[in-house]
């Protein structure tokens, strides 16, 4: 929005064309997020506490959480508008994959809110119905899909590119859309899952959006593909601003979510930002180099499906809790602890991520 503004403007004054740089627009993403979700938190905050929508805590997890039922909820609303707002400001608009990942984000989001207001508003414990949720999400991630195949314009936006090796990528053809598919969704409810301490998404999220804004930003400049040996994606550096725009607001809603939490983010939060880290993923062609800078998510998701089936198989657990954050907690491990671990845990793996760009 803004972007139209300033070529208008440079017309009269050339300094206005500074605006069409994407590593400034990305900064200012981030910078207008970050400012929206520190003047907009505490007022968000006052308004779920008047309006008593609050988390209920599980009776049968650790003891230390008795104490959070009651904290307000739903908080990742908040995040979701500054990341629209920043966008919309900065990004081009004429950019098919800003819309994507904005859309994509947004029906997550409205998933993630029907959920959460069931639960919370309406008492109703069972919130929305897995089946109808998953169908949602299914809906939206294959929509997603379906749009990025059919307006693909080369073999490279649907090429699976395996890290550490330079020259070899599997053309996905048609089965592009179910790789699509399992990425956002599966990011979705990994990161979900992943919500269950305070700040524990939301800084790996921060940290693998700012890693994704590099990959963007290099997949999207012919030069740079080029002599990093990986694809170039047309249009795709535009994600930066919205990248951008990820990591300033979960830094700011960091401010009020770290422990002890003021505010939790929720469904409506963690199931649209999985969705997005998800999507821009799949457009810059990193869905492998995701998985290894999400081990988190992925480590948080594993450990509840083993501790599904060995219990349906053998009747036994393998955890004392899932996800796992929670079985470390029963071991004994404060709470900041198992968080800040956790952080250490993702930033190394995002290193790695990154590290992938040469190592090739």
């Amino acid at each position: 929005m803004l972007l139209w503004l300033a070529d208008f403007l440079s017309q009269y004054y050339h300094g206005f064309a500074v605006f069409q740089y994407l590593t400034l627009r990305g900064i200012l993403g981030v910078l207008t997020a970050l400012a929206l979700s520190l003047w907009l938190g505490p007022h968000m905050i006052r308004r779920l506490s008047y309006h008593q929508i609050g988390q209920s805590v599980r009776d049968d997890g650790p003891k230390s959480h008795l104490s959070k039922a009651g904290t307000p909820t739903m908080g990742g609303a908040l995040i979701l508008v500054c990341i629209a707002i920043s966008t919309l400001l900065w990004a081009n608009l004429e950019n098919r994959y800003i819309w994507v990942v904005l859309l994509t984000t947004a029906v997550f989001g409205i998933v993630g809110w029907v959920d959460d207001y069931r639960k919370v508003v309406e008492k109703n414990s069972r919130g929305l119905p897995a089946r109808w949720k998953f169908f949602w999400q299914s809906v939206a991630g294959f929509g997603a899909a379906m749009f990025l195949f059919m307006t693909a314009p080369g073999a490279a936006e649907t090429t699976l590119i395996v890290p550490f090796f330079k020259n070899f990528t599997i053309a996905l053809g048609p089965f592009f859309v179910v790789i699509t598919y399992l990425t956002i969704v599966g990011t979705s409810n990994a990161v979900n899952l992943t919500d269950g301490l305070d700040g524990l998404a939301i800084m790996p999220t921060v940290m693998v959006a700012s890693a994704l804004a590099i990959f963007a930003y290099l997949s999207g400049h012919a030069n740079f593909a080029q002599y990093l040996h990986i694809p170039f994606i047309s249009g795709s550096g535009e994600l930066i601003v919205f990248c951008g725009a990820i990591a300033g607001a979960g830094l700011g809603f960091l401010w009020f979510n770290t422990y002890p939490a003021q505010v939790f983010m929720g469904d409506v939060g963690a199931l649209a930002l999985g969705a997005a880290l998800g999507t821009i993923a799949v457009i810059v062609r990193q869905e492998i180099v995701l998985i290894i800078m999400g081990g988190v998510f992925v480590m948080e998701t594993v450990s509840v499906i083993l501790q599904v089936a060995s219990f349906k198989l053998t009747g036994r657990r393998i955890f004392r809790m899932a996800p796992i954050h929670h079985h470390f907690e029963l071991k004994g491990w404060p709470e900041p602890r198992v968080i800040v671990r956790f952080w250490i845990i993702t930033l190394v793996l995002v290193l790695i991520g990154l590290a992938t760009l040469k190592l090739r």
